[in-house]
């Protein structure tokens, strides 16, 4: 067997593998096992909303066509307590059905046929957000990462991923926070979509993503912002957003 891939705490990432196709359920069993990583299986929506509340997998890997209840009511049901990583599969491949993922709250988007490959990829990424210890090659690249910005009632810590404001804990998705680090890194800056969607999604913008977009607006809601005139997460038409220093 390989050498086990430990998460920060010794102990294998959990993977809930959320797919009524039998025979794919298992393949992606068998695949990311024999990765290291530990595997739940689960064939309808509703049960994965229990498996989800309960055991807070680390990633979860979420067809869209459930029995008992669809992937996005799944998403819809469990992503205002749960910040881990949602990863939709589906063999529809509109754009609209995106979209949709998106704004329920899923991180990441796969069509069906799945490519282990791919798979995999969108796993490790995931994950090393979530765990920035193991993405870090020494002492010196963690003392980097262990940083926190402070804005008057807002504080975004780094190195646990945490963000409270006026002493409260928000929850927010592994997603969520890489775009408010980034914005705040740049506060009182204009940041471009193009910028946001190179360095978070991994390729140029194209003018019609808009999952950038949709995570500045989960973000609004829970930061207390105004949705119709945004006053903390501005956004500069035709430029980008812009993260306000003095309204925390």
């Amino acid at each position: 067997m390989n050498s086990q891939k430990l998460d920060s705490t010794g102990v294998k990432p959990h993977i809930l593998v959320v797919e009524d196709d039998i025979e794919l359920a298992e393949w992606m069993g068998d695949y990311l096992s024999a990765k290291n990583y530990r595997i739940t299986l689960c064939a309808r929506g509703d049960e994965a909303v229990t498996i989800i509340k309960q055991a807070n997998p680390d990633v979860v890997i979420l067809d869209g066509m459930l029995p008992g209840l669809d992937g996005l009511d799944v998403c819809k049901a469990v992503r205002p307590d749960f910040t881990h990583t949602i990863i939709m599969v589906t063999a529809r491949d509109e754009e609209i059905d995106e979209v949709l993922g998106l704004e329920m709250g899923a991180d990441d988007y796969l069509t069906k046929p799945v490519r282990a490959r791919a798979l995999l990829a969108r796993i490790r990424k995931h994950l090393d957000r979530q765990q920035p210890a193991l993405a870090c090659k020494s002492e010196e690249a963690k003392l980097m990462r262990a940083e926190q910005l402070i804005f008057d009632n807002l504080i975004i810590n780094s190195e646990a991923r945490l963000v409270s404001l006026n002493n409260e804990v928000i929850k927010i998705s592994s997603n969520e926070f890489d775009v408010l680090w980034l914005l705040a890194q740049q506060a009182g800056q204009v940041v471009s979509r193009n910028e946001l969607v190179s360095q978070l999604r991994g390729f140029d913008y194209d003018g019609f993503d808009r999952s950038i977009d949709l995570r500045v607006s989960r973000l609004r809601k829970k930061l207390g912002d105004d949705p119709h005139s945004p006053f903390r997460i501005k956004t500069i038409w035709g430029k980008g957003y812009l993260f306000a220093k003095d309204a925390w």
